[in-house]
């Protein structure tokens, strides 16, 4: 896979040199290339941005850097990229969406600064791109660099290879068709004690059916606590007796439409 980062902080994104990315550009898997958007600035002061047409605070980055970088880029590889924009007005980045990208051969980021990009560059390559816009989360950051550093190694840990087992990502919490998309329950290690705390026994037990079960459950325990609204949207057929019965004791149960929901405790009267 080649992904292409244009930038005006290259800096920023020199963790792509370690870790799993690293590694896996190390080895060839990854061909990572990182462009300073200033290189395609004109002026004696690499200015690569104005002030927004119509007032307001803040700067926009302006069109014709971003275009000739861009051009510049798509016109060193064969194909057409899939263009990543970073924003906080873009869809949700989940994981079912890194796992389409990571199937994609080329992805170009744009991280912007300032109050974004003008728009005429989304819309100009929009027409012959497959152009993504997307937020990393419901908050605003400096600028998209730190988005980027979290979509490629989401994306790249995804990719035959990168990870020492090929199975590890199969059942990440969000990972599409993993445990109706719950979140992942705890983990442990060795030692078997630590600090007057042991593990579980079903952990040591060898059943593995056992362990499978307790497993899913830790998850429903956790995901009804940090993410309800996973369980109040995923089809009740993904749900079988063992999960009923543990959503039952964990104060769940069907609605009107057979989806899963909080029970209202019943109130003495």
């Amino acid at each position: 896979m080649r992904l292409d980062v244009v930038t005006i902080f290259p800096e920023y994104l020199e963790p792509l040199n370690v870790s799993l990315v690293g590694k896996a550009r190390a080895r060839g898997q990854l061909d990572v290339r990182i462009h300073d958007l200033r290189d395609w600035a004109h002026d004696k002061h690499n200015t690569v941005d104005d002030t927004p047409y119509g007032g307001g605070p803040g700067m926009v980055m302006k069109p014709e850097p971003w275009g000739e970088a861009l051009d510049s880029v798509i016109a060193s590889g064969e194909g057409r990229p899939t263009l990543v924009v970073p924003t906080p007005s873009g869809k949700p980045f989940t994981q079912q969406l890194a796992v389409e990208l990571s199937e994609k051969p080329w992805l170009v980021f744009t991280p912007a600064r300032y109050e974004g990009i003008d728009r005429r560059v989304i819309e100009e390559y929009g027409d012959r791109l497959d152009v993504r816009e997307v937020s990393i989360g419901d908050y605003v950051l400096a600028g998209g660099e730190a988005p980027v550093l979290v979509m490629v190694e989401a994306i790249a840990r995804l990719l035959p290879g990168v990870l020492g087992n090929a199975e590890s990502h199969r059942d990440d919490s969000f990972a599409p068709g993993a445990m109706a998309d719950l979140l992942e329950g705890p983990v442990y290690t060795k030692p078997p004690e630590w600090r007057g705390r042991g593990i579980p026994d079903v952990l040591v037990s060898g059943h593995h059916g056992k362990i499978a079960r307790w497993r899913r459950d830790e998850a429903f325990r956790r995901t009804v606590v940090n993410r309800p609204d996973l369980i109040e949207r995923t089809d009740p057929a993904a749900f079988d007796k063992k999960d009923r019965e543990m959503l039952s004791i964990l104060g769940w149960g069907p609605g009107p439409d057979g989806r899963f929901g909080r029970v209202a405790p019943d109130v003495e009267e």
